[in-house]
């Protein structure tokens, strides 16, 4: 899986390439903590666009994500979600918690 982290301001944009589960999950949750230990990042933005896969274990990276900037005030907002992550999402409860937009623009629109 490849992460690439993007600072807009207060926010942070994640966009996940390949496959996110148990063996990939780390990869995702070491540098996305890393940038929310600057304290400078508010909201995250979650671009799932690339992302062909998703177990258990991404759900449960991004949920504690979640936590981590509902705990600071901020909001997360995913983007680009297929129809197979969108289900896995649903089911695991995301969607009721977490908005979802088409594109990073819109995502930071909302985040305004």
């Amino acid at each position: 899986m490849q992460v690439q982290l993007i600072r807009k301001r207060y926010n942070l944009i994640v966009r996940l390439k390949g496959e996110l589960d148990h063996h990939t999950a780390n990869l995702f949750r070491r540098p996305v903590e890393k940038e929310l230990k600057k304290d400078i990042i508010q909201n995250l933005i979650l671009n799932l666009e690339s992302l062909t896969f998703m177990d258990s274990s991404g759900l449960g990276v991004i949920l504690g994500r979640y936590k981590q900037i509902k705990e600071r005030g901020g909001k997360v907002v995913i983007c680009g979600l297929d129809k197979h992550n969108q289900k896995i999402l649903q089911l695991g409860g995301l969607l009721k918690i977490i908005p979802v937009c088409s594109d990073e623009d819109e995502a930071l629109a909302k985040l305004k």
